[in-house]
Formats: C-alpha cells, structure tokens, sequence
C-alpha cells in the first residue's frame, strides 16, 4: 500500500507527470506505426516526445512494457450501449470499431504489432491478451443472447464474433480498404440471425418444458 505522502502518491497526483506520461506513449504509437516494432528504440522515442531516455526509463523497464503501456491507455474503449437490442448494440459496437481501424494511429500500428508478434514470443504474448480481452467484450455480448433466446440456442458466439469483427481487419490489413462505418449495418444483417428467427428462437426457447 502506498502511503499519502509519499513519492509514488505525489506523482500519480501531479498533472505534469501525467502530460509527460502521456506525450511519451503517444510517441511511443507514432514510432511505431512509423518504423515498426523492430527499429523502435528508447531514444527515437525520447527524441520524437521531447524527453530524456532516463525520463523513460524511470517508469517503464524496456520497449514491450512502454508499448504495452501505450496501448492500453491510448486504444478508445468499445462501449456497449445500455439500451437497445441485440442488433443495435451489435451496430454500435461495430460502428466504434470501424470507426477505430479506418483513422486512428491504432489503425498505423497494427501491421507493425502483428509482424512483430510473428517474431517474438513476448510481444506474441501481449498481442494475444490484449486482442482477447477486447474481443471477449463482443463475445459475452453475444453469448448473453443465446443464454436469454434472443440468439438461436446452436449459435456460437465465439465464432460470430469472429465473423463480425474479422470482415473490419480484414478489410484494413488485407485489401487496405478500411471498411466505412457507414457499412456496419449492413454487415451485421448479413450475418446475425433474421429478427423472425430470433423471435422463433425465443419462442421454442418459451415453450419447452
């Protein structure tokens, strides 16, 4: 437990630090997407945020922690809207997604993470819990429908979560043609069960004993 007062409490509550902070892991994304994860280094970071290698080194321990650092305190959240049905939160988590991967210097970084994922085991590591802990946010979604029947009760959640969010990447990673957001809706027609049958599936769900 840290105690008031102390070193750690001071500059956690000093806005400076903060800003400092946060200009680095926003140098840190910019490297990145720029040179990629093998030509990333400390001091390119320190020089693009201003700042003394020793600065940095102060609160991250090497490349992969301030990497990891950035993108977990930079990456926009995919809300889940409070109202609504399945269809629209679907819509609207997409739509946040799609909107995430055509602009955002996420959208430069992630090539550069996946090659390095393929070459080292730690950064293969951190892509995999990062990627999974985002995603899993869409599949407890969609198992929460077939549990209530708004899904058919054989649907695999895990595998159209899949469906859904892998036509985005793939649009991005493989053709280099983002997917409009203004698309969302249509692909998440094509691929979620009909309302007729959801209502179906609702209603078999209702009447067995």
């Amino acid at each position: 437990m840290v105690e008031a007062g102390s070193p750690a409490t001071v500059a956690e509550q000093d806005p400076r630090v903060e800003r400092s902070r946060r200009v680095i892991l926003e140098a840190v994304l910019e490297e990145l997407g720029a040179v990629g994860y093998g030509a990333l280094t400390i001091e390119a970071v320190a020089a693009r945020a201003g700042v003394g290698k020793s600065t940095i080194y102060r609160h991250w321990r090497g490349k992969l922690e301030l990497v990891e650092d950035a993108f977990r305190t930079l990456k926009a959240p995919v809300v889940v809207p409070e109202g609504g049905d399945l269809r629209e939160k679907v819509v609207s988590m997409l739509e946040q997604i799609a909107c995430l991967v055509e602009q955002s210097t996420y959208s430069t970084c992630m090539p550069a993470l996946i090659e390095a994922s393929e070459r080292d085991p730690e950064v293969r590591d951190f892509h995999r819990r990062f990627s999974a802990e985002r995603r899993a946010v869409l599949v407890d979604l969609l198992r929460d429908a077939v549990e209530s029947g708004e899904l058919p009760a054989g649907s695999d959640p895990d595998l159209l979560a899949d469906a859904l969010v892998g036509t985005i990447f793939l649009r991005r990673l493989m053709l280099h043609e983002p997917l409009d957001p203004a698309a969302v809706p249509e692909l998440v027609d094509q691929l979620l069960p009909s309302p007729r049958k959801r209502a179906a599936a609702r209603g078999l769900r209702t009447v067995r004993p």
